[in-house]
Protein backbone atom coordinates (compact mmCIF):
# COMPACT_ATOMS: atom_id res chain seq x y z
CA UNK A 1 0.00 0.00 0.00
CA UNK A 2 1.09 3.56 -0.60
CA UNK A 3 2.55 5.43 2.39
CA UNK A 4 1.18 8.94 1.87
CA UNK A 5 3.02 10.23 4.93
CA UNK A 6 6.34 9.69 3.15
CA UNK A 7 5.28 11.64 0.09
CA UNK A 8 7.38 14.72 -0.56
CA UNK A 9 5.92 18.04 0.55
CA UNK A 10 6.77 21.06 -1.59
CA UNK A 11 5.87 23.88 0.83
CA UNK A 12 9.36 23.93 2.40
CA UNK A 13 8.19 24.20 6.00
CA UNK A 14 10.11 22.31 8.70
CA UNK A 15 7.73 21.42 11.52
CA UNK A 16 9.29 21.86 14.95
CA UNK A 17 6.93 19.56 16.87
CA UNK A 18 4.36 17.03 15.68
CA UNK A 19 2.99 14.08 17.62
CA UNK A 20 0.24 12.95 19.96
CA UNK A 21 -1.05 14.20 23.31
CA UNK A 22 -3.42 12.95 26.02
CA UNK A 23 -2.54 9.33 25.27
CA UNK A 24 -3.75 7.43 28.32
CA UNK A 25 -1.80 4.49 29.67
CA UNK A 26 -0.86 2.75 32.93
CA UNK A 27 2.65 3.44 34.21
CA UNK A 28 4.87 1.71 36.77
CA UNK A 29 6.66 4.32 38.92
CA UNK A 30 9.51 3.26 41.17
CA UNK A 31 9.05 4.24 44.82
CA UNK A 32 11.79 5.33 47.18
CA UNK A 33 11.13 2.92 50.04
CA UNK A 34 9.64 -0.07 48.26
CA UNK A 35 10.85 -2.65 45.79
CA UNK A 36 7.36 -2.76 44.33
CA UNK A 37 6.53 0.00 41.82
CA UNK A 38 3.36 2.06 42.08
CA UNK A 39 0.84 1.59 39.29
CA UNK A 40 -0.52 4.98 38.18
CA UNK A 41 -2.83 6.32 35.52
CA UNK A 42 -0.70 8.35 33.12
CA UNK A 43 -1.18 10.71 30.22
CA UNK A 44 1.54 11.00 27.61
CA UNK A 45 2.45 13.82 25.28
CA UNK A 46 5.12 13.03 22.70
CA UNK A 47 6.40 14.75 19.60
CA UNK A 48 9.29 14.84 17.15
CA UNK A 49 10.58 17.28 14.59
CA UNK A 50 9.54 16.75 10.97
CA UNK A 51 11.74 17.79 8.02
CA UNK A 52 10.14 19.79 5.23
CA UNK A 53 10.54 16.93 2.75
CA UNK A 54 8.00 14.70 4.56
CA UNK A 55 4.27 15.23 4.31
CA UNK A 56 3.56 13.71 7.73
CA UNK A 57 4.89 11.66 10.61
CA UNK A 58 3.84 8.12 11.57
CA UNK A 59 1.42 8.64 14.48
CA UNK A 60 1.00 4.91 15.08
CA UNK A 61 4.70 4.54 15.87
CA UNK A 62 4.35 6.80 18.91
CA UNK A 63 1.69 4.49 20.31
CA UNK A 64 3.75 1.39 19.54
CA UNK A 65 6.72 2.59 21.56
CA UNK A 66 4.66 4.04 24.42
CA UNK A 67 2.79 0.75 24.74
CA UNK A 68 6.11 -1.04 25.28
CA UNK A 69 7.06 1.31 28.11
CA UNK A 70 3.87 0.90 30.11
CA UNK A 71 5.26 -2.37 31.47
CA UNK A 72 8.66 -1.00 32.52
CA UNK A 73 9.54 0.42 35.94
CA UNK A 74 10.20 4.12 35.55
CA UNK A 75 12.41 6.34 37.65
CA UNK A 76 13.25 9.68 36.14
CA UNK A 77 15.95 9.22 33.55
CA UNK A 78 14.50 5.88 32.45
CA UNK A 79 12.29 7.75 30.00
CA UNK A 80 15.44 8.63 28.05
CA UNK A 81 15.48 5.20 26.42
CA UNK A 82 11.82 5.51 25.46
CA UNK A 83 12.38 8.89 23.81
CA UNK A 84 15.57 7.72 22.10
CA UNK A 85 13.66 4.87 20.52
CA UNK A 86 10.89 7.21 19.36
CA UNK A 87 13.33 9.67 17.79
CA UNK A 88 15.25 6.86 16.10
CA UNK A 89 12.10 5.08 14.93
CA UNK A 90 10.75 8.25 13.34
CA UNK A 91 14.16 9.36 11.97
CA UNK A 92 13.87 12.74 13.71
CA UNK A 93 16.54 15.18 14.91
CA UNK A 94 14.70 16.15 18.08
CA UNK A 95 11.82 15.00 20.26
CA UNK A 96 9.94 15.53 23.52
CA UNK A 97 8.20 13.14 25.89
CA UNK A 98 6.04 14.01 28.88
CA UNK A 99 4.34 11.65 31.30
CA UNK A 100 1.85 13.21 33.72
CA UNK A 101 0.40 11.13 36.55
CA UNK A 102 -0.98 11.11 40.09
CA UNK A 103 1.55 9.81 42.60
CA UNK A 104 0.28 8.55 45.95
CA UNK A 105 2.14 8.78 49.26
CA UNK A 106 0.99 7.36 52.60
CA UNK A 107 1.10 10.30 54.97
CA UNK A 108 0.94 10.31 58.77
CA UNK A 109 -1.08 12.87 60.69
CA UNK A 110 1.24 15.05 62.81
CA UNK A 111 -0.04 13.99 66.27
CA UNK A 112 -2.22 10.87 66.04
CA UNK A 113 -0.03 9.36 63.30
CA UNK A 114 -3.13 8.15 61.47
CA UNK A 115 -2.19 7.20 57.93
CA UNK A 116 -4.09 8.14 54.79
CA UNK A 117 -3.16 8.41 51.14
CA UNK A 118 -2.21 11.79 49.68
CA UNK A 119 -2.14 12.35 45.91
CA UNK A 120 0.31 14.64 44.12
CA UNK A 121 0.33 15.67 40.47
CA UNK A 122 3.73 14.70 39.06
CA UNK A 123 5.52 14.57 35.74
CA UNK A 124 8.55 13.13 33.94
CA UNK A 125 9.69 15.21 30.97
CA UNK A 126 12.44 14.50 28.46
CA UNK A 127 13.90 16.42 25.52
CA UNK A 128 16.39 15.19 22.92
CA UNK A 129 18.09 17.37 20.34
CA UNK A 130 21.14 16.41 18.30
CA UNK A 131 21.69 13.41 20.56
CA UNK A 132 21.71 15.44 23.80
CA UNK A 133 19.11 14.52 26.43
CA UNK A 134 17.61 16.69 29.19
CA UNK A 135 15.35 15.32 31.93
CA UNK A 136 12.96 17.33 34.10
CA UNK A 137 11.17 16.05 37.21
CA UNK A 138 8.01 17.91 38.23
CA UNK A 139 5.48 17.96 41.04
CA UNK A 140 2.65 20.16 42.32
CA UNK A 141 2.39 20.27 46.11
CA UNK A 142 -0.57 21.68 48.10
CA UNK A 143 0.38 23.55 51.29
CA UNK A 144 -1.02 26.01 53.84
CA UNK A 145 0.11 29.63 54.16
CA UNK A 146 -0.81 32.15 56.86
CA UNK A 147 -0.56 35.87 56.10
CA UNK A 148 2.08 37.68 58.25
CA UNK A 149 0.42 41.05 57.66
CA UNK A 150 -2.99 39.81 58.75
CA UNK A 151 -1.49 38.32 61.91
CA UNK A 152 0.38 41.54 62.70
CA UNK A 153 -2.55 43.95 62.37
CA UNK A 154 -5.34 41.80 63.86
CA UNK A 155 -6.14 41.52 67.56
CA UNK A 156 -7.58 38.06 66.99
CA UNK A 157 -6.79 35.61 64.22
CA UNK A 158 -5.21 35.84 60.78
CA UNK A 159 -6.35 34.74 57.37
CA UNK A 160 -4.79 31.67 55.85
CA UNK A 161 -5.19 29.84 52.57
CA UNK A 162 -4.19 26.82 50.58
CA UNK A 163 -1.39 27.34 48.12
CA UNK A 164 -0.13 25.22 45.25
CA UNK A 165 3.61 25.05 44.68
CA UNK A 166 4.71 23.74 41.30
CA UNK A 167 8.36 22.71 41.06
CA UNK A 168 10.38 21.39 38.14
CA UNK A 169 14.01 20.34 38.53
CA UNK A 170 16.64 19.05 36.13
CA UNK A 171 19.73 17.05 37.05
CA UNK A 172 22.52 15.19 35.28
CA UNK A 173 22.16 11.58 34.24
CA UNK A 174 25.34 10.67 36.10
CA UNK A 175 24.04 12.17 39.36
CA UNK A 176 22.08 10.40 42.05
CA UNK A 177 18.39 10.31 41.21
CA UNK A 178 16.03 12.72 42.92
CA UNK A 179 13.05 10.86 44.35
CA UNK A 180 9.57 12.33 44.14
CA UNK A 181 9.17 11.71 47.88
CA UNK A 182 12.22 13.88 48.64
CA UNK A 183 11.25 16.69 46.28
CA UNK A 184 7.72 16.82 47.74
CA UNK A 185 9.06 16.84 51.32
CA UNK A 186 11.47 19.68 50.45
CA UNK A 187 8.58 21.81 49.19
CA UNK A 188 6.33 21.04 52.15
CA UNK A 189 8.98 22.18 54.62
CA UNK A 190 8.93 25.64 53.05
CA UNK A 191 5.25 26.39 53.77
CA UNK A 192 3.52 27.67 56.89
CA UNK A 193 2.31 24.12 57.33
CA UNK A 194 1.78 20.95 55.36
CA UNK A 195 -1.58 19.75 54.09
CA UNK A 196 -2.75 16.36 55.39
CA UNK A 197 -5.42 13.95 54.06
CA UNK A 198 -6.63 12.91 57.53
CA UNK A 199 -6.79 15.07 60.69
CA UNK A 200 -8.33 14.39 64.09
CA UNK A 201 -8.88 17.22 66.59
CA UNK A 202 -5.39 16.89 68.06
CA UNK A 203 -3.91 17.05 64.58
CA UNK A 204 -6.02 20.04 63.57
CA UNK A 205 -4.85 21.90 66.68
CA UNK A 206 -1.24 21.17 65.76
CA UNK A 207 -1.70 22.29 62.14
CA UNK A 208 -3.49 25.50 63.12
CA UNK A 209 -0.89 26.46 65.69
CA UNK A 210 2.04 25.56 63.45
CA UNK A 211 0.74 27.84 60.70
CA UNK A 212 0.09 30.60 63.26
CA UNK A 213 3.68 30.39 64.49
CA UNK A 214 5.07 30.23 60.95
CA UNK A 215 3.35 32.99 58.91
CA UNK A 216 4.51 33.35 55.30
CA UNK A 217 3.71 35.48 52.29
CA UNK A 218 3.73 33.78 48.92
CA UNK A 219 7.09 35.53 48.44
CA UNK A 220 8.45 33.90 51.61
CA UNK A 221 7.44 30.44 50.45
CA UNK A 222 8.97 30.97 47.03
CA UNK A 223 12.25 32.26 48.47
CA UNK A 224 12.53 29.34 50.87
CA UNK A 225 11.97 26.82 48.06
CA UNK A 226 14.51 28.63 45.87
CA UNK A 227 17.12 28.60 48.65
CA UNK A 228 16.55 24.89 49.31
CA UNK A 229 16.97 24.06 45.62
CA UNK A 230 20.06 26.23 45.35
CA UNK A 231 21.61 24.23 48.19
CA UNK A 232 20.91 20.89 46.56
CA UNK A 233 24.10 19.58 44.90
CA UNK A 234 22.00 17.45 42.53
CA UNK A 235 19.76 20.15 41.03
CA UNK A 236 21.23 21.89 37.98
CA UNK A 237 18.19 23.88 36.90
CA UNK A 238 14.83 24.59 38.51
CA UNK A 239 11.54 26.38 38.07
CA UNK A 240 9.17 27.31 40.92
CA UNK A 241 5.61 28.58 40.66
CA UNK A 242 3.71 29.41 43.84
CA UNK A 243 0.02 30.38 43.83
CA UNK A 244 -1.90 31.15 47.04
CA UNK A 245 -5.70 31.06 46.73
CA UNK A 246 -6.49 34.06 48.92
CA UNK A 247 -9.28 33.58 51.45
CA UNK A 248 -10.19 37.29 51.71
CA UNK A 249 -9.66 38.32 48.07
CA UNK A 250 -11.20 37.25 44.81
CA UNK A 251 -7.78 36.70 43.29
CA UNK A 252 -4.64 34.68 43.91
CA UNK A 253 -1.25 35.83 45.14
CA UNK A 254 1.49 34.50 42.89
CA UNK A 255 5.29 34.29 42.66
CA UNK A 256 7.63 32.64 40.17
CA UNK A 257 11.36 31.95 39.80
CA UNK A 258 13.51 30.09 37.28
CA UNK A 259 17.24 29.54 37.71
CA UNK A 260 20.09 27.56 36.22
CA UNK A 261 23.32 26.68 37.99
CA UNK A 262 25.12 25.91 34.74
Amino acid sequence: MKDVQKFKDNREVDIQKVGIKNFELPLLIQRKDSAEPQVVFGKAKVNVSLPRDYKGTHMSRFVEVLSEWQTKNLQGFDIKHCLEKIVDYLEAESGDLEFKFKYFINKKAPVTANIATMAYDCSFEGHIENGKFKFTLGTIVPVTTLCPCSKEISDNGAHNQRAMISVKVSYDEEAQSIWLEDLIALVERCASCEVYPLLKREDEKFVTEKAWNNPKFVEDVLRDVVIALRKSPLVKEFEVDCEAFESIHNHSAWAYQKESKV
